[in-house]
């Protein structure tokens, strides 16, 4: 069983909805089969700084979920969409891609999370 969840969430609207129906589900989980589970962080997705709405619910998710929330943002961006079309992960079909340069730092960015984690 998994002990925590990492939850992607698209810096749209209804998002927000899923996101509350997401959050029941895992209170479910704990409190019938897996009351160790946590919420590992919260990462924001699709995100186009252009957007009102996207810069919206980001500034949403940073209030209610602090810390949770990792800072990297993955940004809205074709490679990302265009790569499971070729049957690749999008650090192989386009390593320099904004989006692929967005998933590196999050891994850097949860290694150092459960680094610092482990040594307090």
């Amino acid at each position: 069983a998994a002990d925590s969840v990492l939850i992607p969430v698209q810096c749209e609207y209804y998002a927000l909805e899923g996101l509350t129906a997401l959050l029941n589900t895992i209170e479910q989980m704990r409190a019938s089969v897996n009351p160790r589970l946590e919420i590992e962080g919260l990462l924001r997705t699709m995100y186009d700084g252009r957007n009102n709405l996207a810069e919206a619910v980001s500034d949403q998710l940073m209030e209610n979920f602090g810390d949770r929330v990792y800072r990297t943002l993955v940004p809205r961006n074709i490679r990302v969409a265009e790569a499971p079309s070729y049957g690749l992960p999008v650090l192989l079909y386009d390593p320099r891609s904004k989006g692929a340069l967005a998933h590196l730092a999050l891994a850097g960015e949860m290694l150092r999370r459960y680094e610092k984690r482990n040594i307090a």
